[in-house]
Parts: C-alpha cells; structure tokens; sequence
C-alpha cells in the first residue's frame, strides 16, 4: 500500500511539473545592419500565460556556441526560468563575435543586433516590459564578456548586467578564440583592443547606475582577470556581487551559476521603480 501511495504521489508531481512549465520556442529574428535571419532560443515561464508584461533576462552563449547552448546543456534553465518569473531569450553570437560591432568586418555587427534589433523584435511580438528597469543581460566566458560590454554600453537598455567565467580583459590572450579577426591583431590596433576590453570601461559607470553579478571560478584561466575586475570596481564605489567558489571553464559550474545570476535579476526587477 505504502509503495502505491509513493507511485501515485510521484505521478502526480511529474503530471503538475509538465502542467506548470516554461515553454521554450526557437525563433526566426532579422537583422536590417547584417541583412540576414539570425535565431533564438525564447523560455517564456509559466506565469507568462497570466497576461502580465514580464521581465526580459538576455542569455549570451560563449566562443564556438550557439543560440541553443543554454537550453541543450543546462538542464536546469527551464526551471529557474519558471522558478523567477522571467522571460530568457538565448540570441545567436554566431561562434566567436564577441558581441562587436566588428571595426574590420562589416558582416559582424553584433552589439548593434543584440542591442537594439533583438531587443525591438522581443519587445514586439512577447509580452515584455518595455524599458530597462524590465532588462538585464548575462552570459558566460565570450558571453560574459558581451553581457558587460553591452550594458556598459547601453545603459539606456539594460539595468542589470552579470558574466559567468567572463573573458572582461581580453589582452592577455590576443591570439585567442577570434578576437583578431573581430579587431585586427593587437599589434596593429593596440588602441581597439584596450578600447574595447570590459576592464578598461569602468568610467562608463556611476555607482548604482547597473546592477551588477560578476561570477568566476578559481579554477577557471579567467579568474585573475575577474579579479582584476572586481578590485578595480571596488576602487571606483561600484557596488557588485561577486561569486567565487572552486570550479573550472565548464558546463557544471555554469549550470550552478545560472541559478544564482537567476535569482539576482529577479531581485532587480522586484525593486521599487524609480521615476
């Protein structure tokens, strides 16, 4: 008897689990600066059925990703999307943009897609609120990177920022993962490098002006540099949150990281607006 009660228990749950849970849509988007069709990965939580304007989270993959990144390998997305009652829209970076706006390829216009095409296209076919007390933006290592360099930025569209293994100073390593074919080599063009490096434009920020989560494992070859990140934020009075905890450059300490980058956005956006 004890053992049917424990199988009609279990079913029950998995039958109100699949009842309540985010819907995940891939999606067909345009960008008029790149004249071509890029997709996106869309988790609308349960609650979006309600009617209410929701909250966007802006998830970037990293080098050698895709838009379908996050919703193949970290299985546990769907839940914290439900779990924090936000929309997350996975866009495509297309394998090693680093979110630019290439200087040396015009086919690579990538902060211009994502800050302003994508977001007009999200906000005009989901129920989205519709300012940046409503966005944030996030990633991991190439991703995390574009999260801050974008909402550094563009603080006009986003008000919370976070990086996961977040490549934020890419000059130690200028034969690396594309960043030449996006810049010109740091030989030649020291001055776009040291220009666009996330480390190099914190006179962009006045404290409070972002919410900001930076999170790096002590393992990963990305941590000095997320180091070097948070000492030069706090010499500046930017308040962050900073998350160490031993981990490598890999899925498992993303998966973890998600959660928490979750919980800090919903956190943002419950905050009394201002005017």
């Amino acid at each position: 008897m004890t053992a049917l009660r424990t199988s009609l228990l279990f079913s029950l749950c998995f039958v109100i689990g699949r009842l309540q849970a985010a819907k995940v849509d891939t999606v067909d988007t345009y960008s008029s600066s790149m004249k071509k069709t890029i997709k996106a990965v869309v988790i609308t939580p349960d609650s979006y059925t309600t009617g209410s304007e929701l909250p966007v989270v802006y998830l970037l993959h990293g080098y050698s990703g895709n838009y379908a990144d996050w919703i193949k390998k970290a299985p546990s997305l769907a839940q914290a999307v439900d779990a924090n009652g936000a929309i997350v829209v996975c866009p495509d970076g297309n394998f090693g943009s680093w979110y630019y706006d290439s200087p040396v390829d015009p086919s690579f216009r990538y902060e211009t897609y994502v800050t302003s095409e994508l977001v007009a296209w999200i906000d005009s076919h989901y129920k989205t609120i519709k300012n940046r007390q409503g966005r944030a933006i996030t990633g991991l290592s190439m991703g995390g990177h574009g999260a801050l360099y974008l909402a550094f930025r563009h603080q006009d569209v986003f008000g919370a920022a976070g990086s996961m293994s977040g490549g934020v100073d890419i000059r130690p390593l200028p034969n690396n993962w594309d960043i030449a074919k996006r810049l010109g080599t740091y030989a030649q063009n020291p001055e776009r490098w040291e220009q666009n490096t996330v480390i190099n434009l914190l006179h962009l920020l006045t404290p409070g002006a972002l919410s900001l989560i930076i999170d790096c494992g002590t393992d990963d070859f990305f941590f000095r540099v997320n180091n070097n990140l948070h000492d030069k934020l706090l010499e500046r009075n930017i308040a962050h949150d900073y998350i160490t905890r031993p981990g490598g450059h890999n899925w498992p300490y993303w998966n973890n990281a998600i959660s928490y980058q979750l919980l800090f956005m919903r956190q943002f956006f419950s905050k009394p607006k201002q005017g």
